[in-house]
């Protein structure tokens, strides 16, 4: 007999994040992948966030572009490549801090795994601002009763702090600006790291949300591990300045040797008794991505049983998930009836 569900911490149908927008159809981080997914129902949108030399937070996966944009095509830009330490990594190529806003809006957008989703979006969209993200929000909420909300993730708080460019002050005010205000407010912050959750917290009661992986620990700090924040202890120490976590979902299920999901770990159940949200990372249609059960067939860029693979999780009691697909993630919850 199937394990019975577990319920969510409160008891409400849990969320579906569109993972960088509806980024297994659009190029991820552009206004049109935005819009896809709050057409496709998901109850928020996540840009990651990095700054302009000038100081205007934009969404890209990372603040190295040459693989999400054609910044490589612009010749007047070959002078700007170079090599950085991000996070204690060596990193080659064009990064956002060293163009202004203007120069940025020059380039477009490309998919980023054109192996299994192909380019025919590319080099039509350009780079967003949080600003005009948080626009297109104020838009497609017209007449909503429940609103769309955003998810902003900030990458590399502790490197862009150390260049003079920290993200919380520029975060706050736009949010602020745009009515997102209290823990009511739709919105999730995220982060990796530890220090900037913190001090975001010591200026907003927005909610926050502490990101783990499977291995490694926040760059600011090595000393600490995410195998020690996921124990019952280390959630406790989280729950003091955050509000969820967003785990790696193998850290929820773990998968064996072959690719098929294994038991479900006790990550969920220990985050609830902490008082925290579970939002996992990343559920993707591609078979690449998916488990063995649910792969359909052996073309790693062919669509497989991604509504299967999100209700074993489900089951688990997560409060939401982040997805490439929100349709499919949309309908998947739906048809659980969570």
């Amino acid at each position: 007999m199937a394990a019975q569900p577990v319920p969510t911490l409160d008891g409400r149908p849990p969320i579906v994040i569109a993972h960088r927008g509806a980024s297994g159809e659009r190029p991820e981080h552009t206004l049109e992948a935005y819009a896809l997914a709050i057409e496709q129902g998901a109850d928020y949108i996540e840009p990651d966030l990095v700054l302009t030399r000038d100081g205007v937070l934009v969404a890209r996966h990372e603040n190295e572009i040459s693989e999400t944009t054609d910044v490589a095509d612009h010749p007047e830009f070959a002078a700007r490549k170079a090599t950085k330490r991000i996070d204690g990594q060596d990193v080659a190529g064009w990064f956002t801090e060293d163009f202004t806003l203007a120069e940025l809006k020059r380039l477009r957008a490309k998919e980023r795994i054109p192996r299994l989703r192909g380019t025919a979006h590319d080099g039509q969209y350009a780079i967003p601002t949080f600003a005009e993200i948080l626009d297109l929000l104020v838009a497609a909420n017209k007449g909503r009763e429940h609103p769309v909300g955003v998810y902003p993730e900030t990458k590399h708080p502790g490197y862009f702090a150390s260049i003079g460019l920290p993200h919380e002050a520029p975060l706050l005010a736009l949010l602020d600006r745009y009515g997102y205000r209290g823990r009511a407010a739709p919105v999730f912050i995220q982060s990796f790291e530890v220090a900037n959750l913190k001090a975001i917290r010591a200026k907003s009661d927005l909610p926050l949300i502490q990101l783990m992986d499977g291995e490694g620990g926040p760059a600011e700090d090595p000393s600490q591990s995410y195998a020690v924040m996921a124990t019952p202890a280390g959630l406790k120490a989280v729950a003091a300045y955050a509000d969820g976590i967003g785990p790696n979902k193998a850290m929820v299920i773990p998968r064996g040797l072959l690719g098929t999901l294994g038991d479900p770990t006790p990550l969920v159940r220990d985050a609830h008794a902490a008082g925290l949200k579970v939002h996992p990372w990343t559920f993707r249609r591609e078979n690449y991505f998916l488990p063995l059960r649910d792969k359909g067939g052996i073309n790693p860029a062919g669509h497989g049983d991604l509504g299967a693979e999100v209700d074993a999780y489900l089951r688990t009691g997560i409060d939401g998930l982040f997805s490439d697909n929100p349709r499919e993630a949309v309908a998947a919850v739906r048809s659980a009836g969570r």
